[in-house]
This record gives structure tokens, C-alpha cells and sequence, in this order.
């Protein structure tokens, strides 16, 4: 029996709509219409939503953010989120072309990469063949 159905990751971020928008390039996924009211920057709260309107992410925003320091230090990554694609190097290219950072520690680099998006967060690309 379970308890609950997954539904979906939220980060916490300084600014929600940068973040929202760095992962719908990477997952084609939407980006939630504002609020009636609501403005980039009043934003609070921003979803990325599939093609039937379901969440699939949210971005939430956190006054004094501070940057996780993986893979060491005194803040870590709490949390980091895995994407599969067919090709590393190319992944590679459209993620930096897109504001993201490779991370300097780095594992398994002919497997997965590292990441780090436009709030600090650690992700990883995995090779896959599967989209």
C-alpha cells in the first residue's frame, strides 16, 4: 500500500522565472502563466507544467538564498535532480549555451555529468538511449 504518489520536485531559488526558464530549455516542458497580478517580480511560486497542465517542477522563491557548496562545504546539495540524454557532449554544449555550469568534481564523466543551474544546484545529465 502506499501512502502517497510522487508528484513532482520543487527547488528553493532566488528568482523562481530565471530558474523556471533554465529547465523548461532543458525539458521542453511549459512554464505556468503569472497570476492575474502576478509579475516576475512578485513571483513567488513558478511551475513547469507537461502537456496536460500537470506539474512536473516548481521553483520556489527564498528570501537570503544561499548557494549549495557540493561537494563540500558547509551548505550541501540537500537535493539534485538527474536527466537522461542520448548525448552527453551535445546535452553538454546546449546546457552551457543555455547559463548552466559544469561542475568542477566530476565522477563518472563518460557516464553522467555534473551540473550546476543558474541558483547554484547541482544536476547531472546521464547517458542514455532512451530520451
Amino acid at each position: 500500500m502506499t501512502i502517497a504518489n510522487y508528484a513532482y520536485t520543487a527547488l528553493d531559488c532566488a528568482n523562481p522565472v530565471e530558474l523556471a526558464k533554465f529547465y523548461s530549455k532543458i525539458t521542453g516542458l511549459k512554464v505556468q502563466p503569472f497570476d492575474e497580478g502576478e509579475t516576475a517580480e512578485t513571483c513567488e511560486w513558478l511551475e513547469l507544467w507537461d502537456e496536460n497542465d500537470r506539474t512536473k517542477m516548481a521553483f520556489q522563491k527564498i528570501d537570503n538564498y544561499r548557494v549549495p557548496t557540493w561537494p563540500t562545504g558547509d551548505l550541501p546539495q540537500q537535493a539534485h535532480m538527474d536527466f537522461h540524454a542520448k548525448n552527453l557532449d551535445i546535452a553538454e554544449r546546449e546546457i552551457l549555451a543555455i547559463g548552466g555550469r559544469k561542475a568542477d568534481h566530476q565522477v563518472r564523466p563518460h557516464r553522467f555529468r555534473v551540473y550546476l543551474d543558474p541558483a547554484g544546484h547541482p544536476f547531472c545529465i546521464v547517458q542514455s538511449d532512451e530520451d
